[in-house]
């Protein structure tokens, strides 16, 4: 199932993407109920709230479009918002794939490296993204995205996946002068709108096996990265057992996993080109669909 946020007339509300188009799940229930009000209500309410969105997926499929018409919207005329809109953490996994370590001259790492964003860098497909006057060197990263459907704390790699209500596309992107200035690379991946997500969340039943998807970045309609999630060094049972062993994992944390090779910053420095004003990205991993953003 894919879930989606959308603006309309002055809201956010909460979509389900389907081959008929995105049903509108207020209008297509018959009126407004807080735990599907959000992705992230939804994921909060457990199992009961995602089977009523299933269940609704599964009417518009057996009934078809012409019994929901005052429900369905063209998902191209639709302004896009986070498919997750507050998320509790996000917590990100740093040099995760083995051949961008080779490419970054950065030895395999013993244990997972952490990191974090700020909400303030949730950005959405179709939205631009504001180069920082601050900065010379942004960068794009395509990274697969863990968002938690319930709580975890201390749980065994074997469980782990259980834990997880889906998966989404995210781009991390990164200042690099600002990121490696100091020891720490906070400022350099917080900035405004330096973490788009989306279109969508797809819940954990449509990805039997995370660590079997394909991932790419493009700029401008050119391959840049093109790889698979299963070179993360950690993979994803691993990276949510771990975290989860040091801190509560609540539903709606996001967890991003870490970026393959072919980022601007592995390139030898001669053909080092960040991105620059009018520059189109897209970050697209098997199942999830794609994600775009504008850099101006």
């Amino acid at each position: 199932m894919k879930l989606l946020h959308y603006r309309e007339d002055g809201r956010i509300k909460l979509g389900i993407s389907t081959v008929h188009g995105v049903v509108d799940v207020e209008a297509a229930e018959g009126g407004a109920s807080p735990e599907l009000a959000s992705a992230d209500a939804a994921l909060a309410a457990g199992n009961a709230a995602l089977e009523r969105l299933r269940a609704l997926e599964r009417r518009v499929s057996e009934q078809g479009p012409a019994a929901f018409a005052g429900a369905l919207r063209r998902e191209a005329d639709l302004a896009l918002e986070p498919c997750m809109l507050r998320p509790g953490k996000l917590i990100c996994v740093g040099l995760n794939y083995r051949r961008h370590a080779e490419e970054t001259g950065s030895p395999i790492p013993s244990y997972p490296i952490l990191f974090n964003k700020f909400d303030n860098a949730l950005s959405a497909h179709g939205r631009d993204v504001r180069l920082p006057d601050t900065s010379s060197k942004t960068d794009y990263e395509a990274e697969l995205g863990i968002v938690i459907g319930r709580e975890a704390f201390g749980v065994s790699p074997e469980e782990a996946l259980d834990y997880v209500g889906g998966y989404c596309n995210v781009n991390d992107v990164s200042a690099r002068d600002l990121q490696l200035r100091t020891s720490q690379w906070l400022l350099g991946k917080s900035l405004d709108g330096f973490c788009p997500i989306g279109p969508y969340l797809v819940t954990a039943d449509a990805v039997p096996d995370p660590n079997g998807l394909g991932i790419r970045c493009s700029v401008n309609g050119e391959l840049r990265q093109n790889s698979n999630t299963s070179d993360m060094i950690f993979d994803c049972r691993t990276i949510v057992s771990y975290i989860s062993r040091h801190m509560t994992l609540r539903p709606g944390d996001l967890i991003m996993t870490g970026t393959p090779e072919g980022v601007v910053l592995g390139y030898p420095e001669e053909r080092q080109v960040y991105l620059k004003t009018g520059d189109i990205v897209t970050v697209e991993i098997d199942g999830l669909g794609a994600l775009t953003n504008r850099f101006v």
